[in-house]
């Protein structure tokens, strides 16, 4: 099959692509200062700013949202009467956890294998990139079809919501007839793939304390009470035998109905090690799109190396809790944190505090939108039909634009496949998708133009 026009422009621009993605993945923009200076964010936003106005975009805005991090807004208007897309991708990161185990620099976007290497190449770093060249490649091939709206996000991988709140004070700001959020991924390359479901999120930070102060445990272990211990028995009242999550009053035999995920499969993109079971009960779809997931994140306990024998007084932990559609996260957050307060062993005394929380969504994946994406995605990939999926991940922002904008219809894709390694030591990106899914939005946004004509 020969390549369309559009489908050569798309493909003479990949060098700009990987030249622009490899100046925005140097950013370190970690949401966090107690992590990453809050200027790395800063210089993240303003070169997303600076790039939209070498595009042509007006009403070009850093909005300094309420959890204190900036977002990147920028309008480019199409022909009179068009409707109006917004597409969105988010700068912030997530840390680079284990500089150590990165093979490449994480923040030096590095080829190797066929691969594009750096934090955030993926999630979303690469989003932006993906939608700068759909619009890029139409302005070649007869202009945008539509009035466009771009938001990137400064603090989704941190879910404090100050993208959330800010839209909710400015309704009008992001309303759109189809909004394409470009942070979610195929499920393998080569596989168009829209996401129809996403889980909801709840982040606590729950704290034990059981003495004024650590004693020597040689001198009062054995009947002091070690909140560690206790600790770790909150947080394994949490898991059943089998490994499903057991939070008192939540659901937890939802089944999903669609694309499957074959068990081999899946050990091979989660990097099981030989011998080591799989966690959970029912499929593999129900476990990780259909059912809720709680991860201990971290906990605050003395090293190994210079530990002391001391009974510790106090610990805590950061607990996260993946909800899928159906469940409220605001109930699934009293549920947990009524949980760990009952589990509490030997009178000591649980602290709950609630750190971040976001809703699951659930897309209408027979809306005309899709009709066109399915087009579009079938073009691009050379006659690969369209799957849906769910996805275990959260983007809180989801279901508040849907809640805004109700007649909107919101379709997900993205550059974060399964060798993508997201949020894992050497995340990467195939250069392939980032051409196939740029073409493939292109091709969408002329189709959903010419259907609201």
């Amino acid at each position: 099959m020969s390549a369309s026009p559009l489908a050569l422009t798309v493909a003479s621009l990949q060098p700009r692509a990987l030249s622009e993605l490899a100046e925005l993945v140097a950013f370190k923009s970690v949401a966090d200062p107690a992590q990453f200076p809050r200027s790395e964010c800063e210089a993240a936003a303003d070169w997303t700013a600076g790039t939209l106005r070498a595009e042509g975009f007006e009403d070009v805005a850093l909005l300094d949202t309420p959890d204190g991090t900036q977002s990147v807004y920028g309008f480019l208007p199409g022909p009179a009467g068009a409707p109006t897309v917004l597409l969105y991708a988010h700068y912030d990161v997530q840390p680079p956890l284990d500089e150590a185990g990165w093979v490449s620099p994480p923040f030096e976007l590095t080829e190797r294998d066929g691969r594009w290497y750096g934090r955030g190449a993926a999630d979303c770093k690469g989003g932006l990139i993906m939608h700068l060249t759909a619009l890029r490649a139409l302005k070649e091939h007869g202009g945008v079809p539509v009035n466009v709206k771009v938001i990137v996000e400064g603090s989704e991988e941190q879910g404090t919501g100050g993208l959330e709140r800010y839209a909710e004070a400015h309704p009008e700001l992001l309303a759109a007839d189809a909004i394409i959020i470009g942070d979610t991924g195929n499920f393998r390359v080569g596989l168009p793939t829209v996401t129809a479901t996403l889980r909801g999120m709840t982040l606590v930070r729950v704290r034990v304390d059981a003495l004024a102060g650590n004693l020597h445990s040689g001198q009062f272990g054995g009947a002091a009470p070690d909140a560690l211990a206790a600790l770790i028995r909150v947080l394994d009242s949490l898991r059943a035998e089998d490994g499903s999550t057991t939070v008192d009053g939540l659901a937890a035999d939802a089944t999903w109905e669609g694309l499957q995920y074959p068990e081999e499969d899946f050990r091979k993109d989660a990097k099981v090690l030989d011998g080591v079971e799989l966690i959970g009960s029912g499929s593999i779809a129900d476990r990780i799109w259909a059912r809720p997931a709680v991860t201990v994140l971290g906990i605050d306990c003395p090293p190994v190396v210079g530990a002391t024998p001391s009974v510790q007084a106090g610990a805590r932990a950061l607990v996260s809790l993946r909800v899928p559609p159906g469940t409220d996260a605001g109930e699934a957050t009293k549920l947990l944190a009524t949980h760990l307060e009952n589990a509490a062993p030997w009178g000591v005394r649980v602290a709950v505090e609630q750190i971040g929380q976001g809703q699951a969504f659930r897309a209408d994946t027979g809306s005309p939108a899709y009709a066109s994406m399915a087009a579009a995605l079938r073009e691009a990939y050379e006659g690969e039909e369209m799957q849906i999926s769910g996805m275990g991940g959260s983007i809180p922002l989801c279901n508040t634009l849907a809640g805004l904008y109700p007649d909107a219809e919101v379709l997900l894709i993205g550059l974060s496949d399964p060798e993508a390694q997201i949020h894992a030591v050497n995340e990467s990106v195939s250069p392939q998708e980032l051409e196939r899914l740029s073409l493939a939005e292109a091709l969408f946004l002329q189709r959903y133009a010419d259907s609201r004509a």
